[in-house]
């Protein structure tokens, strides 16, 4: 059940109806309205005097107002309803005011519903319901406008506006308005001009119903004044659409055209380019880039998909580009490996100082290679601080090997679809960049770098560690499947080098498909070596000097070590002597002549004041504070632990950002301590009155780990004891309830860490000696190493007797 607006009739036809039937319908003065009459709710339209308009009717309420109208005087009140959902609107669901509209014509419809053509007589507004069932029955009292003094220069204007933005409306839809503008001009009344253009306007109903409401002539026509305004404007951007859509068009299909008269004079020039041969280059292509049975098969199928689509459209070129990849991917190219032992390792030295056990590892992999050629790549993983060389490693490997080198960098990445592809529904798809590696080696067996393996991340899109599993396992990566390509494709004849600053944050199915080479760091005697082999000359080359300019020797080069940089690779170093290269470079350009000697005491105007001193290390500590050992992602570092006794009733207090481990370490340690509180010498009632403050220094940067429970232990036995702990001996290892020391990692970083800091002892577990064996005889002389197993051998160490 709906009523609903259809073909609105045009405005000249209200215009004519009103000179031949008006003086009989709509005169309000001339023919008496009725007071009561049928109401008639509409859903989504207002109707305005000397307006007609057909209706479709359909509920039955509505039905029987009709009925009730043409049985009378045909006379009844049409009002708009306030929510066009509601089916049976009461009269909280109207508005009040409506307009009195006359039944010209009624024709029943096939499907039960009355087609009533209505004509807008006046104005009126409900008094009252007289009844409500089984037809709406209304009360009404005519509204009517304001008397409409003589003419003013406002209602002039308002006249002429009305009919000018009328006329625009008209032009701009492409309507034919001199007809319809010659009816505009005849009427001179604001209220019946503003009903006159208000009924044609497409306007929301609430907006059309407020200026049905107004009875002022003048207020109204400005409100249709303003609705004017807003559809001149809709209609504006509408006709611009309209024109750039179709201009687009047109552009399109003259393109068109051209193109093909420009392929058939080429034909005519015997200049042949035409798809057909386009598709036979394409065909040979494939057949030479040496496709697989099962890639050739999916590429003649796609080629033959090509050869029925037309050429200009989008599927066609996502398929052009497809077999456009495949022909690019190399499936049989590869290198030639260099399988001279003593050539790659002669290279291998060349680029690199020291490194034994990678270049060990390499020599191995080549020997096994010229005799069995059809061994699978190796998974390396080079572990270590930044600035050791991992990345430059693997050119140099690539070197060696006389193999192309390429690098991917994970750091950051969060897609899967990077490491897999993206599929080709997708716009914009593309092979993930193992593909586009491959297609950048160009050959097979390139050494494939993936830096920075340990900061892959992981989110809504994948985990691109987990796809890195196919790619990065022996016994799977000879099928690997792009997303994008769909058909294997063979990696296992690529050496696959990856690179990390720690393993923890590698999952473990992923470590368990590398082979874990670790490069702790550069002693202080090996640094000077790579300086002045490697960094020197390449800073000295890029800054335009020559090696006659600069004159600097070792003990210059250690005083940059030791004064200015405290790391475990090389990055600083390098960059403090390209500092001095520069300070050179512009005294060159200044026109000043060499060679420039730099000494010890030249540094500092060059580089500024020392970043680090040897008064970092404390030559006396105070009783309750110990040095220990930590490492980190970014070498090995000195680590004070202080611990403060203070009146209380045996609280323990722990500052510096700790981490739960180490919380745990420093507990373990006031365990030990109470339980041996005899043995060490004190009080066992000491523990009970005082409070314990232990405190890490450099509180802002967060520490974890077993390895500082000797170190917390030695520290709270010399606050407890009041007996300070030599300057010079560091110690690490993890503590047990029982006194027992553990092992812990990272030695070999420790030991540099403390040999930098001008430490001469080191505590260590006695698990951990292997370890310290494996430190370069040059980086053990500068340390004696003491190892235990107990803690209670700690003690004789530091000079505190038991």
């Amino acid at each position: 059940m709906n009523e609903e607006n259809k073909n609105i009739a045009p405005l000249e036809s209200a215009e004519k109806s009103d000179e031949n039937g008006g003086e009989k319908h709509s005169r309000e003065g001339e023919m008496e309205i009725p007071s009561t009459m049928p109401l008639l709710p509409v859903r989504d339209i207002v109707v305005f005097n000397y307006m007609i308009i057909p209706l479709f009717v359909g509920r039955d309420k509505s039905v029987q107002a009709i009925d009730a109208a043409l049985n009378n005087n045909r006379y009844l009140l049409i009002c708009t309803q306030k929510d066009e959902q509601t089916e049976d609107p009461g009269p909280d669901d109207i508005y009040q005011t409506g307009t009195v509209a006359l039944i010209m014509r009624m024709l029943k419809m096939p499907d039960g519903r009355l087609k009533v053509l209505v004509q807008g007589i006046s104005r009126a507004r409900i008094k009252r319901f007289v009844k409500t069932d089984p037809l709406d029955v209304v009360e009404v009292e005519v509204v009517k406008d304001k008397v409409f003094s003589e003419p003013t220069s406002e209602s002039e204007a308002l006249l002429r506006a009305a009919r000018e933005q009328s006329e625009k409306i008209l032009s701009l839809r492409g309507i034919d308005a001199a007809e319809i503008m010659a009816v505009l001009n005849t009427v001179d009344d604001p209220g019946r001009l503003a009903d006159l253009v208000a009924s044609n306007l497409r306007m929301k109903p609430a907006e059309a119903q407020k200026i049905l409401e107004c009875d002022d002539p003048l207020l109204r026509l400005k409100m249709v004044n303003e609705q004017l305004i807003k559809e001149v404007e809709v209609a504006s951007m509408q006709a611009k659409i309209q024109s750039m859509a179709k201009e687009g068009m047109d552009k399109a299909q003259r393109e068109y055209f051209l193109r093909e008269q420009l392929k058939a004079i080429r034909k005519e020039l015997g200049d042949v380019s035409e798809s057909g041969n386009d598709l036979d280059q394409l065909r040979q292509s494939l057949k030479k880039a040496g496709l697989p049975s099962r890639v050739m098969k999916e590429a003649e199928k796609q080629l033959q998909r090509l050869e029925n689509m037309h050429p200009e459209s989008a599927e066609s070129t996502v398929v052009r580009t497809y077999l456009d990849w495949l022909i690019d991917i190399p499936w049989k190219k590869k290198t030639r490996d260099r399988l001279e032992i003593k050539e790659a390792e002669k290279i291998l030295n060349e680029d690199h100082y020291d490194l034994e056990k990678v270049k060990e590892r390499i020599l191995e992999y080549l020997s096994v290679r010229k005799l069995n050629p059809k061994m699978k790549g190796p998974i390396l993983c080079f572990v270590g601080p930044p600035g050791v060389g991992k990345t430059s490693l693997g050119q140099s490997i690539a070197r060696s090997l006389n193999r192309r080198f390429v690098r991917m960098s994970l750091g950051g990445m969060r897609d899967e679809a990077e490491i897999r592809g993206h599929r080709r529904t997708y716009i914009g798809s593309m092979p993930g960049r193992i593909i586009q590696g491959m297609k950048e080696a160009g050959s097979i067996n390139p050494v494939f770098m993936l830096d920075e393996i340990d900061k892959v991340g992981t989110d809504f899109r994948g985990d691109p560690s987990s796809a890195l599993l196919e790619v990065l396992d022996p016994e799977q990566n000879f099928s690997f499947t792009d997303h994008y390509l769909n058909v294997p494709y063979d990696l296992s004849k690529a050496m696959f080098v990856c690179t990390a600053n720690i393993l923890d944050t590698i999952p473990s199915a992923l470590l368990d498909r590398m082979e874990v080479i670790r490069i702790p760091g550069y002693t202080e005697q090996e640094k000077i070596k790579i300086a002045r082999k490697y960094l020197l000359p390449r800073q000295i080359t890029e800054n335009g000097l020559t090696a006659k300019n600069v004159q600097i020797n070792d003990a210059v080069i250690r005083e940059i070590i030791r004064k200015y940089t405290r790391e475990a690779g090389l990055r600083n170093l390098e960059r403090e002597m390209g500092s001095v290269c520069r300070k050179i470079a512009r005294q060159v350009a200044e026109g000043k002549k060499g060679p420039f000697r730099i000494t010890k005491k030249g540094l500092g105007k060059m580089l500024g004041i020392p970043r680090f001193q040897d008064e970092d290390r404390e030559k006396e500590l105070p009783a309750g504070v110990a040095v220990g050992l930590a490492w980190t992602p970014y070498g090995g570092e000195i680590l004070h632990v202080e611990v403060s006794l203070m009146p209380g009733r045996g609280k323990l207090i722990l500052t510096g950002q700790m981490g739960d481990v180490m919380k745990e370490s420093a507990q373990a340690a006031l365990s030990y301590a109470r339980s041996r509180a005899v043995k060490l010498g004190f009080d066992e009632n000491l523990l009970d009155k005082r409070d314990i403050h232990i405190h890490v220094p450099a509180g802002a940067t967060p520490k974890d780990g077993p390895s500082a429970g000797v170190t917390m232990v030695a520290a709270l036995v010399s606050a407890l004891a009041d007996k300070s702990l030599p300057s010079d001996i560091c110690m690490t290892g993890e503590i047990t309830l029982r006194g027992r020391i553990m092992p812990v990692g990272g030695i070999k970083e420790k030991i540099l860490a403390a040999v930098s800091s001008g430490i001469r002892s080191v505590i260590i577990p006695d698990s951990n000696k292997r370890d310290f064996d494996e430190i370069p005889a040059e980086l053990r002389r500068n340390i004696k190493a003491r190892s235990v197993e107990n803690i209670d051998q700690i003690w004789p160490i530091l000079g505190i007797e038991i």
